[in-house]
């Protein structure tokens, strides 16, 4: 095949990489499209979408256990992996067949093999050469590990997890972040007895103290163990199970030890600092409108530091085929990315926590903490938590916070009311459906405009 070119080239099929695409060809331009495994990357194939099917499968085993509390006579008679899978699996082929019609009915050329950015805006696959007006450098993660620990056999990544045959016993978690933290609640729901270890002195690290709190309490409720602000020294395996050993000096013996330590950049073999782009830690380094280094040469998504998450990729790969098309996008406000940990309970958040905003704002920033304990829907639920807003001194709120089961679906309203910078006393006279969670969010903004309705002072 002879060297192609195209107004747009895409390294990398994952979210960023096909939103991009998409977008582009909607105004009008021609794509190619690289990608060495299937459209849409980690998310769909590896990360959020499989994942969220064995969380909700797991609740599904939660309810069936827990069905008596409702008055409602059932029982687990335990989990058929394979039937867990089959699940999953028809669920993202279901997407991945959807998503390759919209990259047909876009007109996006797909090329299938692994690129390499040769300088330039070319990208060389199986020795053709793909050469675009513009170029965006979209390649995504992988999963991390520790140096010295190295991967395989009883010691596995969250790429395994994804499709383990079988139902371990004991596992021990490293990292009790985003990932960890959703492993532990799907095997602690399917009956496996699951020890976290966190070198930081909390779970789920990079949010608001208080949600890491309520998660803490609710995993303790669920038996979920966890270990905090102890480091991890080595693991070994052999047949029967992995001995981890912490700084402290005690030992773990699991089944399985999963390693969520994050995700790091997929920029390694693909010629990226060869050509000359500016990097650092193995990222991609951009301004604030997605443009690296090199004239013409974007870069979106996980490779670009700031957070891994498949709408942000979104976000960035139709703000760069807006830039390119010159129709000079509003730049993405990263605090205004909204984020969820799909754990029972659920941890979303947006904007800033209460110590990022007392680092901006002083210590003069306003807090009301709402316990779901005074929602309809959350104790028909059943779900313990709480939601907590937080003001800056005479502005706009400028971060919210919620644990409890669901809360991820109300983190719409939430972005919204940090992305308008709404002030308290612009939703406090918003009406909610009663009973719906999202009174929760109406109920702690009435509390900080000054009228308190189903708040005890």
């Amino acid at each position: 095949m002879s060297d192609a070119g195209a107004d747009l080239v895409i390294l990398g099929g994952g979210s960023g990489g096909y939103a991009a695409a998409f977008r582009a060809a909607e105004l009008g331009q021609s794509v190619i499209l690289i990608e060495k495994d299937k459209l849409g990357g980690t998310c769909l194939h590896r990360g959020c979408i499989p994942t969220k099917a064995l969380l909700h499968a797991a609740e599904v085993a939660d309810t069936a256990r827990e069905g008596e509390q409702f008055g409602v006579k059932t029982t687990l008679e335990g989990v058929d992996i394979a039937g867990v899978h089959k699940y999953k699996d028809g669920v993202i082929s279901r997407l991945y067949k959807g998503l390759q019609g919209l990259a047909k009915a876009h007109k996006v050329t797909v090329v299938e093999g692994t690129g390499t950015f040769v300088g330039g805006t070319t990208v060389e696959v199986d020795g053709t050469r793909y050469t675009g007006k513009n170029l965006v450098l979209a390649t995504g993660s992988y999963s991390k590990t520790l140096p010295g620990l190295e991967l395989g056999g009883r010691i596995i990544a969250s790429d395994e997890a994804l499709t383990l045959d079988w139902i371990p016993e004991k596992v021990v978690v490293l990292g009790g972040g985003v990932i960890g933290v959703e492993f532990a609640s799907v095997w602690a729901s399917f009956g496996v007895d699951v020890t976290i270890v966190e070198a930081l002195p909390r779970l789920v690290p990079a949010e608001d103290e208080f949600a890491s709190k309520q998660l803490e309490r609710a995993f303790r409720r669920r038996k979920i163990n966890f270990k905090t602000g102890v480091k991890f020294t080595g693991a070994k395996q052999d047949d029967n199970g992995v001995t981890v050993s912490l700084e402290s000096g005690e030992t773990l013996e699991a089944d399985l030890l999963l390693v969520a330590v994050g995700r790091g950049p997929n920029t390694a073999g693909h010629g990226y600092e060869e050509a000359g782009v500016r990097m650092e830690r193995g990222f991609v380094i951009t301004d604030e409108r997605l443009r690296t280094n090199l004239p013409n040469v974007y870069a979106v998504g996980d490779i670009v530091p700031g957070l891994q998450l498949a709408h942000r990729g979104f976000a960035q790969g139709i703000f760069v085929a807006e830039e390119i098309a010159g129709m000079e996008p509003k730049a993405i406000d990263e605090a205004g990315i909204p984020r969820v940990t799909y754990s029972h309970p659920e941890v979303a958040s947006v904007g800033l926590s209460e110590a990022a905003a007392k680092e901006r704002y002083g210590s003069d920033v306003q807090t009301f903490t709402y316990d779901l304990a005074g929602n309809g829907k959350s104790q028909i639920l059943k779900t313990s938590g709480a939601i907590k807003v937080i003001k800056a001194p005479d502005g706009p709120v400028v971060g919210l916070h919620l644990v409890g089961d669901r809360v991820g679906e109300l983190i719409g309203e939430a972005q919204l009311i940090y992305n308008w910078e709404a002030f308290p006393e612009d939703v406090a006279p918003l009406i909610h459906a009663h009973p719906t969670q999202t009174e929760a969010l109406g109920e702690a903004h009435l509390a900080l405009a000054g009228k308190p309705l189903h708040v005890h002072s």
